[in-house]
Formats: C-alpha cells, structure tokens, sequence
C-alpha cells in the first residue's frame, strides 16, 4: 500500500480523491493462464512468521493467509491482464455509469477474466468477459461515497462486460470528465496477509497476539503501490470488512460496537482493490486506495451489482 503504517478508528476520514490526465487508449492482450501461473512471487511471509513469532501462532496466523492476484505495470515481455485509466470499451446499450446529480463516474480499470489466474484464487472470479471499474472522482465536488449512507453508493459501479465487448469501440469520455492515463498491467500470484483488526485473525490468535516487530515487518513487506485482486485487502485505516459490515447492517444507525458486526464482516470478500498510483494520476484521498467486496453467492451468480466499494486513506 501507499501508506500502511497508520492505523485508525472507524470510518477513515481525509479528503477527497484527486483527478486525472488524459493519454490513448491500448487494447488489452489475453494472456494464457498458464503464462500468468508461471510468474509468482517469493513467499516472504511464512518466512516472516516463523522469524517473529513462536511456531503454534506462526501456524494459526499463515493458516489464514489467502492467495491473492497482485496486479503491477506490465513489462514490455509480461502478458497484459487489464489495465488502469484510458477508455472503456461498453458495448451497445450500455450506459457511461452516472451518478444522478453529482455527474458521471471516472473509468478506473479494467481486468480480462480469461487473462486471470481465477482458478488459483479462492474467490469464484467469471471465467470469461471483462471487470470495468468506475469511481465518482470529481474534485470539485465534496460528496463522496460512503459505505455508512446508500444515497452515496452511485458513485462506485463495477460492471461485468461479456466477451464480445472486447471488440466494442471505445466509448469517449462523458463531456467534463478527464480520463486517468492508462497503465497496463501483469499479474503475480502470492499469499496476503490478514489486516490485524481483521476479525476472523483476532478469533483464531486473540486479543494483541502479535508483536510490534512482526507488524512492522508485515507492513514493511505490504509497502508500495498495490492493485490486487482477491485475497485479503491491504487496509490503511483497518479492516474494510469491518467497515462493508457495517454499512451492510445499516450504517449511521449502527454502533461500532454492534456484536453482529464481525459476524456480517466474514461473508464479504475482497473483488478488487486500487491504490493511489501516480504513474495513473490516481490519488484517493491522502495516499489511500479503493476496496470493492463482494459476498462470495453474489459474485458465483454475477450479482455484481451487489458488490459494495469503501475507501481509507491516510
């Protein structure tokens, strides 16, 4: 992440997320999975569990430990996967996303379901079509989503394009609406870590199990730009799960103290997240990144509509 080493209170509070430069759009290239599959990251934290920690919680922590798409610039020889910013490609029929008095949203990225190891990850991915992201970014504008209030939730949308779009013309920007630049990206697979609010870790290891070396060693290895796909998010300000729960039950009517709350936070999982990128011109907020969970039933049945998206920043 961009900023990992700031914990917080529930919700995160800073400002808004930044804006855009325009560049041409690239079409994507399908990858075949068996490319992607062959380039995995070193694991580096059942090797920071067994140093820090003594062997049963190492056991019960790296038992948790989730694989996890890690999305980073493609290479020139890296298979493409999908990319940030540019334009999108929507087929006929399929409105610019919108949010009714406020304007439309801005194209955030795009992933190839057929280009992505889904069958490595534990979430049930499509197996083919395309993954648009869109998100209300607008500067000038103080309203931003908020997963405690639905009259924000417009302002994140996360489509599931059928294959033949690919070969849709790209749509051109609403008027007023500056593209982000585009990045291509390549994918690396490799286990996640639980954030330490997480409930489910605080069930299995208790209350304070770990030491600060560990966790500044966890954050050490987290640090830097991370796009991902899957696994578990890598929060700024806490666990997002906590904070989808809690907009799930109700929101501004809820407590932070609700004891339903960890309970509603383990049946929703991470689809995505994207984190401030300057080689995209994207800043959320302070150095923050964007979150879209989902529960797993809805995602298996493509109720993508269902998905809720959050957002933390330092």
């Amino acid at each position: 992440m961009s900023c990992l080493d700031v914990a917080g209170p529930y919700p995160p509070t800073c400002s808004g997320p930044g804006r855009p430069v325009p560049v041409a759009p690239v079409r994507l290239s399908v990858a075949p999975a068996i490319m992607v599959r062959m380039r995995t990251e070193p694991d580096a934290l059942h090797t920071l569990a067994r140093t820090h920690l003594p062997a049963d919680l190492a056991a019960r922590w790296t038992g948790l430990l989730r694989p996890a798409a890690h999305l980073r610039p493609a290479g020139a020889a890296d298979p493409v996967v999908g990319r940030l910013g540019g334009l999108p490609r929507l087929p006929e029929g399929t409105d610019w996303p919108v949010w009714e008095g406020h304007g439309p949203l801005g194209f955030v990225a795009e992933l190839d379901c057929a280009a992505l190891p889904g069958g490595e990850l534990d979430i049930p991915l499509p197996a083919d079509g395309r993954l648009a992201f869109f998100y209300y970014g607008d500067e000038d504008d103080d309203a931003l989503v908020d997963t405690a209030d639905p009259d924000t939730w417009a302002g994140a949308r996360v489509l599931h394009l059928p294959p033949a779009s690919a070969d849709a013309p790209v749509r051109p920007a609403p008027a007023g609406l500056t593209p982000y630049p585009e990045l291509p990206l390549t994918v690396r697979m490799a286990p996640s870590a639980p954030d330490f609010d997480l409930p489910a870790l605080t069930a299995a290891c208790g209350e304070d199990a770990f030491p600060d070396a560990f966790e500044r060693a966890i954050w050490d290895h987290q640090s830097g730009v991370a796009h991902q796909i899957g696994g578990h998010a890598q929060a700024v300000q806490g666990a997002v799960e906590v904070v989808v729960a809690h907009g799930a039950l109700g929101g501004r009517d809820v407590s932070w103290e609700d004891p339903r709350l960890d309970e509603e936070a383990g049946r929703w999982v991470l689809l995505a997240q994207f984190d401030s990128d300057e080689d995209a011109d994207m800043m959320w907020g302070d150095c923050g990144a964007l979150y879209w969970l989902i529960r797993p039933d809805d995602l298996a049945a493509g109720r993508f509509e269902k998905a809720m998206c959050t957002w933390q920043c330092c």
